[in-house]
Formats: C-alpha cells, structure tokens, sequence
C-alpha cells in the first residue's frame, strides 16, 4: 500500500497530523485520544498498515 494511500484513509477516518519528526508522521484520532506513527516510506506492507490502523482504533483499508 502507497503511504498517500494510507494517510487519506486515516484522515477520512477523523485522524488528524499531531506532529511531523524526521522519519515518521504522527497521527491522533481525537474520538479515542489514540496516537500512532506513520513512516515515511513510499511503501507501507499490509501487516504494518493494519497495525497503524488498530493503533488508531479505526478500520483496516
């Protein structure tokens, strides 16, 4: 999965950019106060999308 991909289903979701670091963007869902990074790879495997997803408390693309 492309991390544009990723990060559009996370902002669909209600997610919003808390802070952006050298190598990852984080991510805080406000309806759950949950906090999860995103790296910034061009490419994001499935199991790790998952994670990202489960760590938001949203659901999995």
């Amino acid at each position: 999965m492309k991390r544009q991909e990723l990060i559009r289903h996370v902002e669909s979701h209600g997610c919003r950019l808390l802070r952006e670091g050298g190598k990852h963007r984080v991510y805080f869902n406000p309806t759950n106060n949950q906090t999860t990074a995103i790296p910034r790879h061009r490419e994001i495997n499935g199991f790790l999308a998952g994670k990202i997803c489960r760590d938001l408390g949203i659901s999995e693309p």
